[in-house]
């Protein structure tokens, strides 16, 4: 078997050198939502009802009723504003090993607030619209859930009821800690450390993931057959790639070696063309295809063989 670039004696101060890197350039960012619920559970004396039309008790029942149509184009243009929000926070970020909370490089903040500011707007603009059809939204509930209707269910407004935000969390321990227990600062300084360790690693696997699943799909769609004939393929299976290799750059902490040389690789054999290339060149499509399976085939290694980190956490943080 050929020696692993990977293996912990290896790569282990290029692992330590990347978490330094992480936490001098990134920063975390935390996005939240308010959002106005749509779905309300059924009161007891309502379940019971439901319950007995099939012969069941209603305390073994679980049953809601959706309060507003969510199909409504004016409700869906308020949940794609928060889609976009979240798509971008990810796409400029690095996953962090805290719930709710990415990294994001400092240098972006600006950029980033900028955006948000943007997306809220975007929302306000969608929400007022979607209040203008409140009342036909309301009564087409009334008419859906005859007896289950509530009017103290809705609000008075939709306005308010829906908002995004952002903000920057500290992640490093305070500086106050220092000089009231130096003990419990240096306990806080290496949990600190250990979550930068393990947000290195979620970052490599969030990469190795992606583009496997990526180059998967390229190659399934270039060297694949459907009735005789090649299969076809969208636009897309090029320009996810290509945003793929984009993002790589700009967030790569440059952690692991094997995985820069296979997304190098990956961009060799792609860069410059375009889809529809692929689509009239068989020539061309074959070649795409086959130096692809073979990286394809080293992405499959590399997940097979990539160690599993034990990220050792004090007795305080279990």
């Amino acid at each position: 078997m050929s020696h692993s670039m990977l293996e912990e004696p290896q790569t282990e101060p290029t692992h330590n050198t990347a978490s330094m890197r992480l936490q001098s350039t990134m920063a975390a960012a935390r996005l939240s939502f308010t959002w106005l619920g749509v779905r309300k559970s059924l009161t007891a004396p309502q379940k019971s009802q439901a319950a007995d039309s099939f012969g069941a008790e209603g305390k073994f029942l679980s049953a809601g009723k959706k309060l507003l149509d969510t199909s409504h184009p004016a409700f869906k243009a308020v949940t794609a504003v928060r889609g976009r929000a979240v798509a971008y926070w990810k796409g400029v970020s690095l996953p962090y090993p805290e719930p709710g909370i990415r990294l994001i490089k400092q240098s972006d903040i600006h950029e980033f607030d900028q955006r948000m500011s943007g997306f809220r707007e975007e929302l306000n603009e969608a929400v007022t619209n979607l209040n203008r059809h409140f009342d036909e939204l309301r009564s087409a509930a009334r008419n859906r859930l005859g007896e289950l209707f509530n009017p103290a269910d809705y609000p008075h407004s939709l306005i308010g009821m829906f908002d995004i935000e952002h903000d920057y969390p500290a992640v490093e321990p305070p500086r106050y800690l220092q000089q009231l227990s130096p003990e419990l600062y240096e306990q806080e300084c290496h949990r600190m450390q250990l979550r930068f360790d393990e947000a290195v690693q979620l970052a490599e696997q969030a990469f190795l993931d992606e583009l496997t699943k990526l180059v998967d799909h390229l190659t399934d769609r270039l060297s694949g057959q459907s009735d005789g004939n090649p299969k076809v393929f969208r636009d897309t299976a090029i320009t996810n790639l290509t945003d793929f290799f984009a993002r790589f750059r700009k967030l790569n902490v440059r952690s692991n070696e094997q995985l820069d040389d296979l997304v190098d690789q990956a961009q060799q054999v792609v860069g410059g063309i375009h889809p529809q290339q692929l689509r009239e060149n068989g020539t061309l499509r074959q070649q795409v295809a086959t130096r692809l399976a073979r990286v394809q085939s080293s992405l499959d290694g590399l997940l097979i063989d990539r160690p599993r980190r034990n990220i050792l956490r004090s007795p305080q943080e279990e």
